[in-house]
């Protein structure tokens, strides 16, 4: 591109793009602008050995605040809490009903996804459904 010399605006965007959600892409010679946010699933276990499942867009955040009591729901009791198992998902959507999944499994399903017990998550799920 004219007028970038060395890669200075390339690495002025990559600089952005780790410290923003949000990225800058190039195409035709024309940069623009992307809006890129993760939402995660998580399970956190709680001192007296029981699983809280939610959906944030910031998880570092959202357990800090589990962790020093800002909020005073299930896990305000039950600290300090430990981040046992988080997956991202592209849209809160998909991260809201991946919770809402796992808060509705037994302890011995949400054990085996933390393990990544795969084999024993499926024979948990087919037993379930034998019902």
């Amino acid at each position: 591109m004219s007028g970038c010399q060395g890669g200075h605006l390339e690495n002025l965007i990559e600089a952005v793009n780790r410290r923003f959600p949000l990225a800058l892409s190039l195409s035709k010679g024309v940069y623009r602008l992307i809006t890129v946010m993760d939402f995660f699933a998580y399970i956190l276990k709680c001192s007296d050995d029981s699983f809280y499942a939610g959906h944030t867009d910031n998880l570092e955040q959202r357990v800090a605040q589990h962790q020093s009591g800002f909020f005073t729901g299930y896990t305000y009791k039950r600290r300090p809490v430990e981040l046992v198992w988080s997956e991202n998902f592209p849209t809160r959507y998909e991260a809201l009903e991946a919770e809402k999944r796992i808060k509705g499994w037994t302890r011995a399903k949400k054990q085996a996804l933390i393990d990544g017990d795969w084999d024993l998550l499926c024979a948990l799920a087919r037993n379930r459904s034998d019902r």
